[in-house]
């Protein structure tokens, strides 16, 4: 039996900005939402602290107000995070972590967050870049845990019982899969209602579940 999976589309994006302290935060923001539209949860602080450290390399190393672009995109199943400037000759480094320079500690930082990092020399610029891996098995996939995972089977099995297949398709596309899982829970509601369960006391729980696993919960 094939699977069949809804896809998520991660699209590349960049945003130009100005080298100054103050935009270290707002870039941040930036990241963490992007980055909880794509599903990658999991990655969202590691990423903001590499945007922070690539993002202030310039800043000091450049020159506050330098001209800067700030690029997220995918490569294979790591996140990519680009920070584009437009001096060649101010180059990241690594020291020591005993070392008392304070220049190259923030790429100590990079190198210990994310799976790896380099810098492309460009004629006009140069392009600092790291990459994080975020636990896909495919660029466009749900990062694979045990209730994804669970979703995903139980969504093929019912997308083969209820729905025609084209033929030559193997995977759902993601407004069917939306729609298809709309009507496996109405279907699961209809089943508690006819077992004499009460359909809004088990969503309620059912909530409470999923925002204690996603570490969403209020703490007590």
């Amino acid at each position: 039996m094939v699977i069949q999976e809804a896809r998520m589309s991660r699209k590349p994006w960049d945003l130009a900005f100005t080298a100054v302290p103050e935009e270290v935060a707002a870039l941040r923001r930036i990241v963490r939402l992007h980055l909880g539209i794509w599903g990658l949860h999991d990655v969202t602080d590691g990423a903001q602290l590499c945007v922070s450290e690539l993002v202030s390399n310039v800043i000091t190393h450049v020159g506050h107000g330098t001209p800067a672009t700030l690029a997220v995109s995918m490569n294979g199943t790591r996140l990519r995070i680009e920070v584009h400037d437009p001096d060649t000759r101010a180059l990241p480094t690594l020291v020591d972590a005993i070392s008392d320079s304070e220049g190259g500690r923030g790429m100590v930082l990079v190198d210990e967050v994310a799976d790896r990092w380099g810098v492309l020399l460009h004629p006009d610029h140069k392009v600092t870049w790291c990459e994080l891996e975020t636990g896909l098995t495919a660029p466009n996939g749900h990062v694979g845990t045990a209730g994804v995972m669970r979703a995903e089977v139980l969504l093929g099995l019912y997308t083969t019982a209820r729905l025609p297949r084209e033929p030559g398709s193997g995977r759902l596309g993601r407004t069917m899969a939306e729609e298809a899982m709309i009507d496996v829970i109405a279907d699961v509601l209809h089943w508690l209602r006819a077992h004499g369960c009460d359909p809004e006391e088990i969503l309620d729980r059912a909530q409470t579940h999923f925002e204690v696993q996603i570490g969403l919960a209020p703490q007590l």
